[in-house]
């Protein structure tokens, strides 16, 4: 029953049968056996079914708020076990791309070392394909890569949508432009991902897509560089909107611009790992927390 629950509160968090069964890596037919399961062993409905949604009922809310209090105890026993073992037991082996070791990785490393100081933590760099292919080969305890993996025997966890942001130097002169478009960057002197990048290629779709054509300067793939080049270059550059804090465009004399079809680039960041591998507990542990983190973020 109480892996049920977890698969149930997947169900309401992800508010669609379809969604989730893809999350869980099960059929959706599959899926609606076990709510159903879960239904007639508590004897009470869970959802109002109307139409293709699905609404928690009283009671619904009532389990999916013992499903998450579940959740939250078995990550207090995991740390418990790690804890007894000794910190230096944890060892954890992650796979990222290098744009996600740029934005989404090292927050979350801090809050892991946080909890677990002498824990040893491991990392391979690659490219998205690559790491997919290091998690599927058990090369590495868990991913994050900025996209959505739909892979028989990989999980994939949703972790954050993006999408890419104009940058430009404070002083350029487009960037008191109102009401700006694509049209902004034909020809715009631009700083750009190099190939074989996942942001290279959200950006030579959207250039394809639009019919945009700019003036390419430089072509790298670290954001740092990118970020302190565009005030020497006068130039500018996309970049995941996730990774433009106040402070770093402030530090740097840069401003973001709006453009709404930019949206349209929207990717998401997903944390993935192999189903049954026989985790060790400090894979488990990072799993856990991060996909916790997440979702608190997503609540506030």
């Amino acid at each position: 029953m109480f892996e049920d629950l977890d698969v149930f509160a997947t169900v309401v968090e992800q508010s669609s049968l379809n969604k989730a069964s893809k999350l869980l890596n099960l059929s959706q037919p599959a899926l609606s056996r076990k709510i159903a399961k879960l239904e007639a062993d508590l004897g009470v409905s869970l959802f109002n079914r109307r139409g293709k949604r699905l609404e928690l009922t009283p009671f619904g809310q009532t389990a999916y708020t013992f499903a998450l209090e579940q959740r939250q105890q078995q990550l207090k026993f995991m740390q418990v076990i790690a804890k007894y073992k000794g910190d230096d037991q944890i060892a954890v082996t992650l796979g990222a791309s290098l744009t996600t070791l740029q934005t989404t990785l090292p927050p979350l490393v801090n809050a892991f070392m946080e909890k677990h100081p002498t824990a040893e933590l491991k990392l391979i760099t690659g490219k998205t394909h690559e790491i997919v292919s290091a998690v599927r080969d058990k090369k590495v305890d868990a991913g994050i890569v900025a996209s959505s993996i739909e892979e028989t025997g990989l999980r994939c966890i949703p972790l954050f949508d993006d999408h890419l942001v104009l940058v430009l130097p404070r002083n350029h002169p487009l960037t008191d432009q109102p009401n700006a478009g694509m049209e902004l960057m034909q020809g715009l002197p631009m700083i750009i991902f190099s190939t074989g990048t996942w942001y290279r290629k959200l950006t030579d779709d959207l250039f394809h897509r639009t019919g945009i054509v700019p003036d390419i300067r430089m072509e790298m793939d670290s954001f740092e560089a990118i970020v302190r080049l565009l005030p020497t270059c006068k130039a500018a550059a996309l970049l995941p909107k996730s990774y433009l804090r106040s402070q770093l465009l402030a530090d740097n004399d840069l401003v973001s611009i709006h453009i709404p079809d930019l949206k349209e680039t929207r990717r998401t960041t997903s944390l993935i790992y192999a189903v049954n591998a026989g985790m060790t507990v400090g894979a488990r542990l990072w799993i856990e927390e991060t996909s916790l983190l997440f979702r608190r973020m997503s609540l506030n």
